[in-house]
């Protein structure tokens, strides 16, 4: 009889990634609809100290899976100990973050026990003790509804921003478990792990941001945004495509390709919502979005919307902000 769930804890430089919360708020919000316990496993050549880093978290215990062959990653290695850990606990769930690193050795992690990865979910609900998982498809037009077999273990990944860290609940101190696991050949020699460009602006930080997208249709008119982001006292950002065209830099990009923010208000001018974007922005404490198109997904996700002209609506409610804040 297959039981409880376990979390894939991804890392980088010694800290649990962020992301990995999330994934443990994911499997604690199914683990309350199962009733069933949430456990968590972490790999590395000495990964003790990283497991002590999520002991804190309202966890059954955490498999602190050691080899030295794991001190870098490589999809053989991983897939090798997480193999063991999973054929261990026999668990019905095994949950992950939708990273470039999970997408790289879940599949074949999936594939060792004749499985499918369902992949990508945005939210996972249980009825009658079956799991619908929902993921967004062509482009983040159609959600799909996914039911697996029931047939463990199901594996599945959580997009980015599905979950917020601070979901994931505190416990009373979760159990380590220190295990030395086998692994086989690895047949790569990784090189040193990809560095991401330092951001000059760092909008996670904000705590309100004014977005632009296509809808603001000229450079010329950033400036309309910019005296509403500075009547709200907040950073000015953009969508992708504002950003290609050299608009604003790259460091204000937000989205799956920029920045993931989370800010206590987002005003989204003209910008449609595609997920790539939404995933980026979908956790922020209060959405608004002023948008001529009434069927933009952005809308799907705001706290309060406006279907109309930005040129119209921008410049009042810039006045009127000023107004109130004693600036007109």
């Amino acid at each position: 009889m297959s039981n409880g769930i376990l979390v894939f804890i991804e890392h980088r430089d010694g800290v649990v990634s962020k992301t990995s919360l999330e994934a443990i708020a994911a499997a604690q919000s199914l683990g309350s609809q199962l009733q069933q316990q949430v456990s968590a496993v972490i790999l590395g050549a000495e990964p003790d100290g990283m497991a002590q880093q999520i002991a804190a978290y309202d966890l059954t215990k955490i498999v602190s899976a050691s080899n030295p062959k794991l001190a870098s990653y490589t999809p053989d290695g991983y897939t090798d100990a997480v193999e063991k850990v999973v054929r261990q606990l026999d668990p019905q769930l095994v949950i992950m973050s939708h990273t470039y690193l999970v997408r790289d050795f879940g599949p074949k992690l999936a594939a060792r026990f004749g499985k499918s990865l369902i992949s990508d979910c945005i939210r996972a609900q249980v009825a009658d003790a079956s799991i619908t998982f929902t993921r967004r498809i062509f482009l983040g037009k159609l959600d799909a509804d996914v039911v697996s077999d029931g047939a463990a273990p199901v594996f599945a990944t959580f997009q980015s921003g599905a979950y917020r860290p601070d979901q994931a609940a505190k416990g009373s101190g979760a159990a380590v478990e220190k295990q030395e696991v086998e692994v086989g050949e690895i047949r790569m020699s990784p090189e040193a792990p990809f560095q991401e460009v330092k951001q000059a602006v760092d909008l996670s930080k904000a705590e309100i941001i004014v977005a632009i997208g296509r809808g603001i249709k000229s450079k010329d008119n950033i400036a309309l945004a910019e005296k509403l982001a500075a009547a709200l006292g907040g950073d000015i950002a953009a969508s992708r495509p504002i950003c290609d065209a050299e608009w604003l830099p790259i460091d204000r990009q937000i989205g799956s390709s920029g920045q993931t923010v989370a800010p206590k208000l987002y005003i989204a001018l003209g910008i449609s919502g595609a997920i790539q974007h939404l995933v980026g922005m979908k956790n922020a404490g209060t959405i608004v979005a002023i948008n001529k198109d009434p069927e933009a997904p952005i809308f799907d996700i705001a706290d309060y919307g406006i279907v109309g002209d930005l040129f119209e609506a921008v410049p009042v409610l810039t006045e009127e902000i000023r107004k109130i804040k004693g600036l007109s």
